[in-house]
């Protein structure tokens, strides 16, 4: 059964008045679909959109890792060898553009659509790529990477709310993992074009024109992709959510869904929402969860253990390329495996053993901090430790909140509630990265690891007492739940 409305129709109506309609058709045959509907939506017909998406997670590891490799030929060659701050800039100069392009994410994505902020935040990471690659100063070098910052800062908040819109709840958790599958993907292939930049001249401007390729084809890709059926629902353009959703779910499907979408929207106002409204009312609480979250993540020492990594792993005689390559494997290997088990165990039971995993991690790596001998076993004991935080981390508090947020937060509120969210993230990304070295030069190892892990033990608790397990539901039935908790 199909709803009966076509473009001359919908776009001479209102969105109450489609609703409206859409609400009296469901309410008399809920019931026939119901009986109509047979297992499951096929998973095949969502799964070439959400590969397209996962692309923007791709340029985001691969850009976060790009210059770890040639960062020392790049100060050579654009003449700021042994300029630290200059380096730190070439770093940091992304972080901060990812803030600029995280605050305008949720405005975007809400006024153009989640297909269009694709397009739009591979723009400048084509362009600012391609800057990096060909410049011959430091200031273009700087430039390039606050341009590839602000794709990288609006382009995976979007990620999270499409796969969420688009993927069907019984695989929504799988397919959330692709996001974080990608990260580990885009950083280990970052960390092996970079081998060669020691050998080779001028090899890190190829490290930064392949990162245009990607670029490129997201923005391509993404024009043969879905737009988000809740998007263009929230815009009234219903008759095109509905044929959105037939080309995510098949035709049999369409109506439940539809109905699920239109159940749940009865009453909003359709008036775009304001970041004030974030902070009180209904809506605070989910929004107090999802930036504790993002907080407890950064908090928890994840880019503390990836910034002391080639310390560790030198002072056993290995390697800083060959240390980055285990610790990115290891990331991956969690993922996977979080890939496996999200719609099995659930969200919160994932985020809660990665936490306390965590936790003893940084146990671990602050007691061999406590050793004052260097010996093979205290080395196998830092290095042990550190594999096993980054394959906790993610087995759970990586690639979980990305995932479980969006589907919290209502349809009305979730572009931007995921904005705020995410611009918290990079404000204390940003400041760990920032005092990282310095409070473990004022403060050691093994107090600053025992923070850490006290940090990792606190979110634990954080977990077990306010976030709710939404495997295997829909969006709808989700924002049915905490609204009656409320």
């Amino acid at each position: 059964m199909r709803w009966k409305l076509n473009s001359s129709v919908y776009k001479r109506m209102s969105s109450k008045e489609l609703t409206t309609m859409l609400n009296q058709d469901i309410e008399n045959s809920a019931k026939v679909t119901s009986s109509q509907e047979n297992g499951n939506p096929s998973w095949k017909l969502s799964l070439p959109h959400i590969c397209v998406a996962t692309l923007i997670s791709f340029l985001f590891g691969y850009h976060v890792s790009v210059v770890n490799e040639p960062l020392e030929s790049i100060s050579l060659d654009l003449g700021f060898a042994g300029n630290t701050l200059a380096e730190g800039l070439v770093v940091s100069t992304c972080l901060g553009g990812a803030f600029v392009g995280c605050l305008f994410s949720g405005s975007i994505a809400d006024g153009i659509g989640r297909r269009r902020s694709f397009q739009l935040s591979a723009l400048p990471m084509i362009v600012g790529a391609a800057i990096s690659a060909s410049t011959k100063r430091l200031e273009g070098m700087l430039l390039g990477r606050f341009l590839v910052g602000t794709g990288m800062g609006l382009g995976p908040p979007v990620a999270s709310l499409y796969v969420t819109e688009i993927s069907p709840s019984y695989v929504r958790g799988t397919y959330g993992s692709f996001i974080q599958i990608a990260t580990c993907l885009g950083i280990i292939v970052a960390l092996f074009v970079g081998i060669p930049v020691k050998d080779t001249a001028g090899w890190w401007r190829v490290c930064f024109w392949v990162a245009t390729a990607p670029a490129i084809l997201l923005a391509i890709c993404m024009e043969f992709c879905v737009e988000s059926p809740q998007w263009l629902y929230k815009r009234g353009r219903i008759g095109e959510a509905e044929a959105e959703f037939e080309r995510l779910l098949g035709a049999s499907h369409v109506k439940a869904a539809m109905a699920e979408l239109t159940r749940t929207d009865r009453g909003e106002d359709g008036d775009s929402i304001k970041y004030s409204e974030l902070l009180y009312g209904r809506h605070f609480k989910v929004v107090f969860i999802g930036t504790t979250l993002f907080a407890l993540q950064q908090l928890s020492g994840i880019n503390a253990v990836f910034y002391f990594s080639s310390t560790v792993f030198k002072s056993a005689g290995v390697p800083s390329s060959l240390a980055n390559i285990c610790v990115g494997f290891s990331n991956l290997s969690g993922s996977i495996i979080a890939m496996l088990l999200m719609d099995k165990l659930g969200r919160r039971l994932l985020l809660l053993g990665s936490f306390i995993g965590m936790a003893v991690a940084m146990g671990v790596q602050a007691g061999a901090a406590s050793l004052h001998h260097l010996s093979s076993g205290t080395i196998y004991l830092s290095v042990g430790g550190m594999l096993l935080f980054v394959l906790s981390f993610s087995l759970g508090a990586g690639p979980v909140p990305g995932l479980l947020l969006p589907e919290i937060f209502p349809n009305r509120i979730r572009a931007k509630a995921m904005a705020l969210c995410m611009s918290v993230h990079w404000v204390i990304n940003f400041f760990v990265g920032l005092l990282f070295l310095q409070l473990l030069e004022q403060l050691g190892a093994q107090l600053l690891y025992s923070i850490f892990a006290t940090v990792c033990v606190v979110a634990a608790i954080f977990v077990r007492k306010n976030v709710v397990e939404t495997k295997g539901k829909t969006l709808q039935e989700i924002e049915v739940a905490l609204l009656q908790t409320q």
